[in-house]
């Protein structure tokens, strides 16, 4: 054999097949999971030709899978929505719920930190979802549970995500949390109870992010008849009539008041205005019998009573 037909040979065995061949073949191989093997080269709709080669062939146009997907991953969309794997991510949630319940049921409520807290008192508003990212938001977004609770329905509509149903959770959690803390000072005398008192004040107004005015009208035994907001205003101000407080507690049979009101601002020292509000009340008051006790400032943090610093 000479040294041009050894060449020849050589390129012989090494030549590939050109594309039109590869297409005009019986079939390309499916590798996809399933595959007998393999499947008719792709044609035009309508037509029995295979498609005709050209430079602009894509990798598309010799596996036309039908997804949108790679082809490693087709049947995905499939598989996650099937009925057994959507029951298995509820599973996973129910098994995290119980993992919580059990927590408490066994190490105490304060063994969990507070979105967690949060997490599961929003169970009741979402029985089926993730609450966990909701929790952590509405801590983000108000940063703390007190304030998250005192949060006004406004505010909380506000937050991506948050419904009427957990607005409705959030508000009956904070009524929850004043009746417990108004139960120890409505039922006894309240000037014997008087640490008791400055917490429930703190509790139901000291989060309140625009000033509220509130009275709490005593009978002669200086226990709670009524406890009403007579005014909210703004975060520096709130616009009293001592007429109608007195009107009020005379309507009551109210003997004596407490004022109290909160300062947004954190800082409960009282201002002119406070002072000079808290002179007409006395008048309008005293001129009818009935006694002031004390003017309350609140705030998230601290109290201050006027009467202590002799302004009453």
């Amino acid at each position: 054999m000479t040294s041009d037909d050894t060449e020849n040979k050589n390129k012989n065995t090494n030549t590939t097949l050109p594309l039109s061949d590869i297409r005009d073949g019986p079939g390309l191989h499916d590798m996809r999971p399933g595959a007998t093997g393999f499947r008719p080269a792709p044609t035009l709709s309508g037509a029995s030709a295979p498609i005709p080669p050209s430079q602009d062939t894509s990798p598309e146009d010799l596996f036309p899978f039908d997804s949108d997907l790679p082809p490693r991953l087709s049947g995905l969309n499939e598989l996650t929505s099937s009925p057994v794997m959507t029951s298995a991510f509820d599973d996973g949630k129910k098994g995290h719920r119980e993992r919580l319940r059990q927590r408490v049921l066994t190490k105490g409520a304060d063994s969990i930190a507070d979105y967690e807290l949060l997490e599961m008192l929003l169970f009741a508003a979402s029985p089926r979802g993730d609450t966990k990212p909701l929790a952590k938001m509405l801590l983000r977004e108000f940063g703390s549970l007190p304030r998250i609770f005192a949060a006004s329905p406004e505010q909380l509509k506000a937050v991506p995500k948050v419904g009427e149903a957990a607005i409705a959770i959030l508000k009956v959690a904070e009524v929850l949390g004043q009746k417990l803390l108004r139960e120890k000072v409505e039922r006894s005398n309240i000037l014997g109870s008087w640490q008791a008192l400055l917490e429930y004040c703190q509790g139901v107004m000291g989060q309140k992010q625009v000033e509220h005015f509130r009275v709490l009208f005593l009978n002669n035994k200086n226990h709670l008849i009524a406890d009403e907001v007579q005014q909210t205003g703004t975060v520096n101000h709130t616009a009293v009539y001592p007429r109608e407080v007195v009107k009020r507690a005379l309507e009551l049979g109210a003997t004596a008041l407490i004022l109290v009101h909160n300062h947004p601002s954190g800082d409960t020292t009282p201002s002119k205005a406070d002072i000079s509000m808290t002179g007409e009340i006395m008048s309008a008051a005293t001129a009818l019998n009935i006694r002031v006790h004390d003017h309350i400032i609140v705030s998230a943090s601290e109290s201050t009573s006027m009467k202590s610093l002799g302004l009453l």
